[in-house]
């Protein structure tokens, strides 16, 4: 099951951001440690002892372990990091490429769960359960009326793989109360959104993270869109904060000749490991285009590195994050983690991408509002490069070290986006939700419709864009949506495509007015 919380607030980009640091510290998977004791660590459990056994007040001395963990690491690096047993659990939960449950997206739709979709396949699609579905009782636990937490929630409707659950269903179309039994399952959270063809020759991937199940699932589109007679490929890594080094990899050698470098890491002990590309990529020859934007790290960086710097594709958008850190996770007893930065990585022509971390942690993470102020989203001659980390490709094409890659072709915020964040919002849950109870009162109106028609429908009228602003001023985000009718309509179209037909359909939509989609078919100068 998915979900997300409710009218957060996404009018900032700084929520993108969060996903970008979280993104990318999952490089490697657990490796353990070792450790040695000495007087320092001595004196650290001398201490707590002696707090626990003689301070005034009771005290949670693990709370206090916590907040020591986690100020240890803020001064190493923005990326060495803890993470505490509730956040871990949902971490490697996505990161696995799977969860137990009984697959629904949902969210509290005043205080009731209310199903947004089904997952396709999952073991409540199988059983008949509907978009617009209520949940009331799960077993004999009530849960309309109570506004639970969605930590509760979860615990309730995941479990074993073959454990079974009775759900009573409000089915609000048919105005009736519904029993189903359903048998948990293992359900797939998808990392790549969507492979489909732009034209007939041109195929394109998204890829939302890379997860333990990426290389699978784009080998699966990639399959695919050969089949259909592809012969360019766009791999869209925007706002894709990284995940697991390896999967990245294992894209790159697919559209890399053999012993061509892919990236090689450094640590403390001066250990070098360089991993080169094999004689098996299926798609070594086609033209390849990969999108970024500000959102792209880590894992992200890595394939866009990979394929610029052996002159292999074209990079297209704007400069990528520019994390070039390497972790390694160490799991606890209790469920929490730590990721240690254990080395640094570098593309193929020997630059470090990593951006400076000197002014502390605050500053790295603002460093998106810096690249507002100086321009450099709006304009690619405000980019700041410097020219001591200047490298050239086989091909004698400059590239630079030292915070992010620069695109080979530059597409602006602007151009992109119209008024800034209107489209972040636009790709937020707040649109799901509007959407949804949108749906929840109109869905016969589109029961049956050809998707032709249902087009031309969304096209024709303006009442969506209008309650969608009002929704908006309810719930608190007094943006002003005017100046950015057409894309706003785009979105609220696009999503309704993709509660009525599946995802697919919002990507058709969607990527028919991309600018950097674009940018791969405008004839280059």
């Amino acid at each position: 099951m998915k979900t997300s919380n409710k009218y957060f607030p996404i009018y900032i980009f700084a929520t993108l951001a969060v996903g970008v640091v979280l993104g990318a510290l999952l490089n490697f998977p657990n490796q353990g440690a070792s450790f040695s004791s000495n007087s320092h660590r001595n004196k650290l459990n001398k201490l707590l002892d002696f707090i626990n056994n003689e301070y005034v007040d009771n005290v949670n001395t693990d709370s206090i372990v916590d907040l020591a963990v986690t100020n240890i690491l803020e001064k190493l690096d923005p990326h060495s990091v803890y993470v505490p047993p509730s956040q871990q659990s949902e971490v490697a939960e996505s990161m696995k490429g799977d969860f137990v449950g009984i697959g629904v997206n949902f969210y509290m739709f005043n205080d009731t769960v209310a199903i947004i979709k089904p997952v396709e396949g999952g073991p409540s699609a199988k059983a008949g359960i509907k978009a617009g579905d209520r949940i009331l009782y799960v077993n004999n636990d009530k849960l309309f009326g109570r506004k639970l937490p969605t930590d509760s929630l979860f615990s309730k409707l995941k479990g074993e793989v073959g454990s079974e659950i009775m759900l009573t269903i409000y089915r609000r179309s048919a105005h009736k109360k519904l029993h189903f039994k359903i048998q948990r399952d293992v359900v797939a959270i998808k990392s790549v959104d969507v492979a489909t063809m732009m034209n007939r020759t041109t195929g394109y991937i998204k890829i939302n993270r890379f997860a333990e199940t990426t290389y699978h699932e784009f080998m699966t589109g990639l399959t695919k869109l050969k089949k259909q007679g592809m012969q360019s490929l766009i791999i869209d890594v925007r706002d894709n904060g990284g995940g697991y080094m390896e999967k990245a990899v294992e894209i790159a050698d697919e559209l890399l000749k053999d012993k061509q470098l892919i990236v090689f890491t450094k640590n403390k002990k001066g250990r070098t490991d360089k991993i080169f590309a094999t004689a098996n990529g299926s798609f070594e020859s086609g033209k390849v285009f990969i999108l970024i934007n500000e959102n792209s790290a880590s894992a992200s960086e890595i394939l866009a590195g990979a394929i610029q710097d052996n002159d292999r594709g074209t990079i297209i958008g704007r400069r990528s994050f520019g994390k070039g850190l390497v972790q390694r996770e160490i799991d606890f007893e209790d469920g929490s983690a730590v990721r240690l930065t254990v080395a640094r990585y570098y593309t193929p022509t020997g630059r470090s991408i990593q951006k400076s971390y000197k002014n502390g942690n605050e500053d790295y993470f603002k460093e998106f509002d810096q690249r507002i102020q100086t321009g450099e989203l709006y304009k690619k001659d405000s980019i700041k490069v410097d020219d001591t980390l200047k490298f050239k490709t086989p091909k004698g094409k400059t590239v630079y070290g030292g915070g992010g890659i620069v695109p080979d072709i530059f597409v602006p915020l602007e151009e992109e986006h119209g008024e800034e964040g209107v489209v972040y919002l636009m790709q937020s849950g707040i649109v799901s939700y509007y959407v949804f109870e949108q749906l929840d009162t109109q869905r016969k109106e589109f029961t049956g419709l050809p998707f032709p028609q249902f087009l031309t429908k969304m096209a024709q009228t303006d009442m969506y864009f209008n309650t969608f602003q009002d929704y908006l001023t309810k719930t608190g985000l007094l943006l002003k949506l005017g100046g950015n009718k057409a894309l706003v309509k785009r979105y609220l179209a696009a999503e309704f495509a993709r509660q009525l037909y599946g995802e697919p359909k919002y990507f058709e939509i969607v990527l028919k007015e991309d600018a950097m989609v674009k940018a791969v078919f405008t004839p280059k100068p």
